[in-house]
């Protein structure tokens, strides 16, 4: 049994663990993280990064279906997938190689394996089979595990039907038909992605409508784009009598039997807690299936931390994540006395769409009285030189102070669009002060000028 004295143990380097590691080393302390697969976690390695590459791809292949449309002389290419994938794991292990890179500068100890809390106080590591574990010793326990695809037990398990690791990691070849059950942010995205590459994809969302957590004029522009993209779009009911069949997957929607030659799961995401030893320290996930913590991730016991996807405060984003493992170091450097809790969050569909602060809906259900502003891309310069005119850019405002409320923005880079965006909804900015900022011309961005100048 060997012990190290540490100030801050983390189990999980994905994007809460690792910034956690790195600030907590700024700040002098001495770190142990512990990682059980490869160091940028779900996000870098089968999350945000694989599928926003392959999405890259994506893009360009639509660029230059419609090259013509630009002036542009060019035959039409076709997509090679498994150059896609190179592509895809190469940017991957550049950023993975770059993670590893920061903590070892920092002077960060990184350690491969399984961890499990043993104490308040004590982490055990399992490097593998039949290896006896290390133990490890400090102040502070963070846990930092992430969240994997959720696949119910109804879904019945064949090689044909695969979660969104399995599709980014294991799938050689692209399906000439893709069938996709969840119509959330990663179902859309991957019909985006899968439609431009070249395969025929068919999205079932058992709610009334897609991406139901955004603005409802988001979601009338996503769905109008993906109809338009070649998608078939099936809401309001659920994908029953699911089967393999060798080389296909059969399923029924109401009156409509469907049939794929891939069926991808992308109903929601379940926070790896599973073989971490809480019970050895009287922690235990709620109905959610979370841990139960304040804002900065404080568990009950004082002691241990809880970050990122594995809490009930967390609405699963990456960047959320970071910025929480970073306000935890904080906290207990004694540096940080509150977190940020306006969030930005983006959907990397065609067009992309970002959205920030209170929707429409929430402001009225609220009680709220709003004034709303929209700015269509079809009367941005910027937007029609590049050809990219799907979408606006929306303000949602107190209707008698004028401060902004909500930002919920579809076109053109609106995933970067956001940001300025959130920064004036979290300095609580009016529609007049935002509207008076002289923007540059002609950018994408004069859209939000424009719209709060008619509040």
């Amino acid at each position: 049994m060997n012990q190290t004295d540490f100030d801050l143990l983390i189990a999980g380097a994905g994007p809460a663990g690792y910034p956690a590691a790195l600030r907590a080393a700024q700040l002098g302390r001495r770190v142990a993280i512990v990682e059980r697969c490869h160091a940028g976690g779900v996000c870098l390695n089968s999350g945000c990064i694989p599928t926003k590459t392959l999405l890259a791809s994506a893009a360009c292949a639509n660029t230059v279906r419609n090259a013509a449309a630009y002036g542009v002389n060019t035959t039409p290419g076709t997509v090679h997938y498994p150059a896609v994938l190179a592509r895809k794991d190469a940017v991957i292990q550049k950023l993975r190689d770059g993670v590893h890179g920061l903590l070892k500068r920092a002077g960060v100890t990184f350690i491969q394996g399984d961890a499990r809390v043993e104490s308040p106080n004590t982490l055990s590591v399992a490097s593998g089979p039949n290896v006896p574990r290390t133990w490890l010793a400090g102040r502070h326990i963070m846990l930092a595990t992430g969240s994997s695809p959720l696949v119910p037990s109804f879904i019945p398990r064949h090689p044909r039907i695969v979660d969104s690791t399995a599709f980014l990691n294991h799938t050689p070849e692209l399906p000439a038909r893709l069938l996709i059950l969840g119509g959330g942010v990663i179902g859309c995205e991957f019909a985006c992605l899968a439609a431009a590459l070249g395969s025929k994809v068919t999205l079932v969302e058992k709610l009334p409508d897609i991406v139901p957590m955004l603005d409802a004029d988001l979601r009338r522009v996503l769905k109008k784009s993906l109809l338009a993209q070649g998608v078939t779009i099936h809401t309001g009911a659920a994908l029953e009598e699911i089967e393999g069949r060798g080389d296909c997957v059969t399923g029924r929607v109401g009156d409509h039997t469907l049939s794929a030659d891939l069926l991808l799961v992308a109903i929601g995401r379940r926070a790896n807690l599973d073989g971490l030893g809480l019970e050895n320290v009287g922690l235990k996930p709620n109905a959610r299936h979370r841990l139960e913590t304040d804002a900065v991730g404080r568990t009950s016991v004082p002691s241990i931390f809880a970050v990122g996807d594995i809490n009930d405060a967390s609405p699963q984003l990456a960047h959320f994540a970071t910025a929480q493992a970073v306000a935890a170091v904080e906290t207990l450097a004694g540096r940080r006395v509150a977190m940020e809790t306006l969030c930005p969050a983006c959907v990397f569909t065609f067009p992309e769409i970002g959205t920030a602060g209170l929707t429409e809906e929430q402001a009225r259900e609220q009680g709220r009285d709003v004034r709303v502003a929209r700015f269509p891309f079809t009367a941005s310069g910027k937007a029609l030189a590049m050809g990219e005119t799907d979408g606006f850019a929306k303000w949602v405002a107190d209707a008698e102070t004028g401060r902004l409320l909500g930002a919920h923005i579809a076109g053109p880079h609106a995933t970067e669009l956001i940001a300025p965006a959130a920064l004036a909804i979290r300095n609580e900015l009016t529609a007049v002060e935002f509207g008076r900022a002289i923007h540059a011309h002609p950018t994408l961005s004069e859209a939000w000028m424009e719209a709060a100048q008619t509040l």
